[in-house]
């Protein structure tokens, strides 16, 4: 097989998901738009010779909708020649997209590939596309549906994770994330989105709360009480979980993610794509893979992706430097350092998601780029970036710098 290699990513910064958030008038495919001009740009692409453009994005419709890469192409001024499409597994979509990419250029069918994904959550609300898991009691019954969030509450409870683990964890991802920002670890791959006109919108991630206490997030009430005890939500998991007698509710917008917008762009080739574009690899995409999980506790999907992953690739965690998953919620970071013993020194060294906010279809590709950026800077070798996904799903790769 092909040897693939990562050459370059960006990403936008992260601008609230509401309608007062900074790029909430910024539609969609300008967003993804941005992160193409960058990679042509920084790179001196010839985008003639892009064999695809690959991104994530969960909810693809108004105008996140009708193929959103390939419409961000032509805003970009790509060369026609320059394919696009768009791929949902919910909340690691921007993950699979490289992985996608990775295995197109594994099998030698392409050479360079830009993956990556883009969500507008401020434009185009989470759930906007609908789908059976929610609405159809056929799927949702066997799939003993919940909201994420009760899900969380019940890997808390199952695992024995208090309010106060759960928050303690959210003020340190406050404060890792506020370092990395104030240290300028991200300087090199977040891109400025600017207005028409050229003038700054956003250059920094807004949903961050460096001010984040325990005494602060003590105030706030737990967010899927309701819905767990008045929605039947908590019989539906004591139901696939009954040594659970009751679930305790600890998560709260506090310490889950963020809901805001953002996009992402990763450079995937082969030697030989490198090569016609003068550039040089960073890193190798060494090994990548999926799975399915338990459907109730839903998000545990990381742990048994993870084990799956160095299963097939030959490698013990001892082989990994550094770790990075997507804070969907604090307990979902807990259980996997718990399963795996790994040591908080090692995971989302720079803060994640319940500081910087989690969009939708970029973030798994935002992930794979801050773990890359941070092993150049700590000059260390190997990482592995997962994600839990919705209905009980894991994706996990592997990166090796070159």
């Amino acid at each position: 097989m092909t040897e693939v290699f990562i050459y370059d990513h960006v990403r936008t910064p992260r601008g609230r998901g509401k309608k007062d958030g900074s790029l909430h008038e910024v539609p969609s495919v300008r967003l993804a738009a941005k992160t193409l001009e960058a990679i042509r740009d920084r790179n001196g692409l010839d985008t003639s010779t892009v064999d695809d453009i690959i991104m994530g994005c969960v909810d693809p419709v108004m105008d996140a909708g009708a193929v959103i890469p390939k419409a961000a192409a032509f805003e970009a001024g790509y060369s026609f020649a320059a394919p696009g499409m768009q791929i949902s597994r919910f909340c690691a979509s921007g993950l699979d997209a490289v992985n996608f990419a990775a295995g197109k250029v594994a099998a030698g069918s392409d050479d360079i590939v830009i993956a990556g994904g883009v969500e507008s959550m401020s434009r185009v609300g989470m759930g906007m596309s609908g789908g059976a898991w929610y609405m159809d009691p056929s799927v949702n019954f066997p799939a003993y549906f919940m909201p994420q969030g009760v899900s969380a509450d019940l890997i808390a409870t199952k695992y024995g994770f208090s309010r106060d683990d759960v928050d303690g964890y959210a003020v340190e991802s406050q404060k890792r994330a506020a370092n990395a920002w104030e240290k300028g670890y991200f300087k090199n791959s977040v891109i400025p989105v600017k207005d028409q006109n050229g003038l700054v919108i956003l250059d920094r991630d807004e949903h961050m709360r460096p001010g984040t206490d325990m005494q602060s997030l003590a105030s706030l009430n737990p967010s899927f009480q309701m819905p767990g005890e008045m929605g039947g939500f908590e019989a539906v998991g004591i139901q696939a979980h009954p040594e659970v007698e009751k679930i305790n509710y600890v998560h709260h917008a506090g310490n889950s993610s963020g809901i805001v917008d953002g996009a992402a762009a990763v450079l995937i080739g082969s030697r030989a794509g490198g090569e016609t574009l003068g550039v040089k690899p960073r890193a190798r995409i060494r090994a990548f893979t999926n799975i399915g999980s338990d459907p109730a506790l839903m998000l545990t999907g990381p742990v048994d992706v993870t084990e799956k992953l160095l299963k097939r690739s030959g490698m013990s965690l001892s082989d990994i430097d550094l770790f990075e998953l997507n804070e969907a919620f604090a307990a979902v970071v807990l259980r996997y350092m718990q399963a795996f013993d790994i040591s908080h020194d090692k995971m989302n060294v720079n803060g994640g998601a319940i500081a910087m906010g989690h969009p939708l279809g970029a973030t798994g590709a935002m992930i794979l780029g801050t773990v890359l950026d941070e092993l150049e800077r700590r000059d260390l070798n190997t990482a592995l970036v997962t994600l839990c996904i919705g209905a009980g799903m894991g994706t996990a790769t592997i990166i090796e710098r070159v």
